[in-house]
């Protein structure tokens, strides 16, 4: 599967990610410190759960911040799209 960057936005990271691997149940960060969460997102780079930036602790954001690993995509069921966080962009699936 093939991104593309929503609305004519600019995104050096969309060229061969993976397709996200669908819905997850859980943040691992929120699980091992008992903490909320609110939606899920999914790394492409590492494949790591965290919760959005709607949840409590913004773990997704701080996997980003701690690693460098630059988009994420939605781990919620019905939900295709992704996010780079350096260039601030939406991707899609391209079609």
């Amino acid at each position: 599967m093939n991104w593309r960057v929503d609305r004519g936005a600019v995104c050096g990271h969309a060229d061969g990610l993976p397709q996200a691997p669908g819905p997850a149940d859980a943040c691992a960060d929120c699980q091992r410190t008992g903490g909320q969460w609110v939606h899920l997102r999914r790394c492409l780079s590492c494949d790591h759960v965290a919760c959005c930036d709607s949840s409590p602790h913004r773990h997704a954001t701080a996997h980003w911040d701690a690693t460098g690993h630059p988009v994420v995509a939605s781990a919620e069921p019905r939900e295709r799209w992704a996010w780079c966080y350096p260039d601030q962009a939406l991707l899609l699936p391209a079609p």
